[in-house]
């Protein structure tokens, strides 16, 4: 697998959205490796990616609390194992599940296999609340999709909380999973 520092040179066939992620990350001077690979549906297909970028591709869950009024973009290792009543313990938040993937595309412009924390940048009513693993925080670089699934980025942990999310007016919690 071929490893390309910053955007592609040819960006015939690439989706707007995979674009705009590359536009706001140059704009904010932001470095990031990228890899191009078939379209990659789960974590469990990560490891060529990950291997090939010296990284572990983080796992991104699309949540919502029972009533439909509470989102969540949980970003934790993906090693890790999600379980749902301890997110929901450290939320104070009944009944925690995945979000129907209509809020995901409506919210963030990303579609199943594509969750990625570059989708906040297309919430801009601020509409998802972005919960970050401590290991992901403390960790030196992330793995993450441009808001498609056939690209993987490195990118610096720093520059993604310091820059980015500042930048798409989003904050963040940490949670000790």
């Amino acid at each position: 697998m071929e490893i390309y520092h910053g955007r592609p040179e040819n960006t015939d066939g690439r989706l707007p959205k995979e674009l705009a992620v590359y536009d706001l990350l140059d704009e904010l001077g932001i470095s990031y490796d990228r890899a191009d690979h078939q379209a990659l549906m789960t974590i469990a297909e990560c490891d060529e990616v990950d291997a090939a970028l010296d990284i572990r591709i983080c796992k991104n869950l699309f949540l919502c609390d029972h009533r439909k009024t509470q989102f969540y973009l949980l970003m934790m290792p993906g090693t890790k194992k999600f379980v749902t009543k301890d997110v929901s313990r450290m939320l104070e938040s009944p009944r925690l599940s995945f979000a129907d993937e209509s809020y995901m595309e409506e919210f963030l412009d990303i579609t199943p296999g594509s969750v990625s924390i570059m989708g906040l940048m297309n919430d801009t009513q601020n509409r998802v609340q972005l919960l970050i693993d401590r290991e992901v925080v403390e960790s030196e670089y992330l793995g993450c999709h441009p808001c498609v699934n056939t690209s993987s980025l490195k990118l610096r942990t720093q520059d993604v909380l310091t820059k980015f999310l500042p930048k798409v007016h989003h904050t963040y919690r940490v949670l000790d999973l």
